[in-house]
């Protein structure tokens, strides 16, 4: 099984994402750490990325995705999957993936962009995230709103999870 756990930036996707996988025993990957050097230079700079930026990186996470499945491997994947056709690449055996969408009002993001330190992404792009963000029909719809553990409590619920043992 993998979970994927979608949104723009600053949902909580790297925070709720390893709380998940911790409470499951799962392994978590971030698709952020996935992202080429140029990549992260252009949003650092407050440029949005374009599809033919992301295509590589596309390519990387479907291969760590088909990875998971090949070798049985709980995943849980923190992703922004902000369209419809980043989605479809991605999905590699719909049966086994279950994709969580997390959002909140945008006055709540902007507020967590701006005091978070060190990361990429800058406020400023949340605004074309937004507006590149297509809500997905067939994931579990989560407001992250409250606290990360509620949020994962939620998720766990939501998907019919079964908690695991915690790794050491």
């Amino acid at each position: 099984m993998v979970v994927i756990v979608m949104g723009v930036s600053g949902t909580g996707k790297s925070t709720v994402g390893r709380a998940l996988a911790d409470q499951l025993g799962w392994t978590f990957e971030d698709a952020d750490d996935l992202h080429s050097a140029e990549n992260r230079r252009k949003m650092a700079a407050g440029t949005p990325l374009t599809d033919a930026d992301r295509q590589p990186w596309l390519v990387l996470l479907r291969a760590r995705m088909e990875k998971a499945h090949a070798h049985e491997e709980p995943l849980v994947l923190a992703f922004s999957a902000l369209k419809r056709t980043y989605r479809e690449q991605l999905t590699v055996d719909a049966a086994r993936e279950r994709w969580v969408y997390l959002h909140a009002p945008a006055e709540v993001i902007q507020a967590r962009l701006q005091r978070r330190v060190g990361h990429f992404m800058p406020a400023a792009l949340l605004v074309s995230q937004l507006a590149a963000m297509e809500p997905p029909e067939d994931a579990l719809s989560v407001d992250v709103t409250p606290p990360p553990d509620v949020v994962v409590a939620r998720i766990v619920d939501g998907l019919g999870l079964e908690p695991g043992a915690k790794r050491e």
